[in-house]
């Protein structure tokens, strides 16, 4: 019995290590500390960090099923490249994600927590003309994980974190980043979505506003000529 409990207590802390070096792992690669192409060599990070090898090896099987880290035999671990067709999957599988966290979060959310991301979206609104405050990205993103939540739909949430990580590094390579204008206009949308309390409307806007924002970033980067490359129409 006491052995069963010690390698019970034994896996408990392995599986924590292990979360809190994905954590560090997408931390590192969110700040520019790991670049995509980097390898990760298992051996230097447990010498590091002062671990064996089995905790890294569990993160980075794990970070190589959200599609973070690239293992490849006789070469190791790397963190992906993204390519085009990476970003539309991405963009993609958000917007059926968020389009059906929209439907539900109609469908659950109480009168009192759709006020209350209302007047989230108000103080958001108010740092328009605060020139200490250079962009609102944090307040968009705080809009649509309330959004997630209300959908009460806890798998969808989980696929939600992945996906939103993906997006992130996107971001964070390629310096996306909306004005405060547009933030405060395109996120005003779902807010008025979700008032009107129509599940096929705000799903639709939902996944427009997603849309939108792939086609920003497919314009941003001259890339005009790809935009329907890879089936976008069929998710919009």
């Amino acid at each position: 019995m006491e052995e069963t409990i010690e390698k019970a207590n034994h896996l408990f802390q392995r599986q924590n290590v292990s979360e809190e070096l994905i954590k560090m792992i997408k931390k590192q690669i969110l700040a520019g500390e790991l670049n995509p192409g980097d390898r990760i060599v298992e051996t230097k990070l447990a010498r590091q960090l002062g671990l064996s090898q089995s905790p890294i090896r569990e993160a980075l099987r794990q970070l190589q099923g959200e599609g973070i880290i690239k293992i490849v035999p006789n070469k190791g671990p790397s963190v992906v490249a993204l390519e085009m067709k990476d970003i539309f999957e991405v963009y993609s599988i958000r917007s059926m994600l968020e389009g059906l966290a929209m439907r539900m979060a109609v469908h659950n959310a109480t009168d009192e927590e759709i006020d209350e991301l209302e007047r989230f979206y108000e103080s958001m609104k108010a740092k328009l003309h605060d020139d200490s405050v250079p962009y609102l990205l944090e307040d968009s993103l705080q809009i649509h994980e309330t959004i997630i939540r209300l959908s009460n739909h806890s798998r969808l949430h989980k696929m939600y974190q992945s996906i939103t990580f993906q997006v992130a590094l996107v971001n964070r390579m390629l310096g996306v980043r909306s004005s405060k204008e547009q933030e405060v206009e395109e996120h005003g949308e779902l807010i008025t979505a979700l008032k009107k309390r129509d599940p096929d409307e705000a799903e639709h806007i939902m996944r427009k506003h997603i849309y939108r924002s792939y086609c920003h970033f497919v314009e941003r980067h001259e890339r005009k000529t790809e935009k329907d490359k890879f089936g976008e129409n069929m998710w919009y």
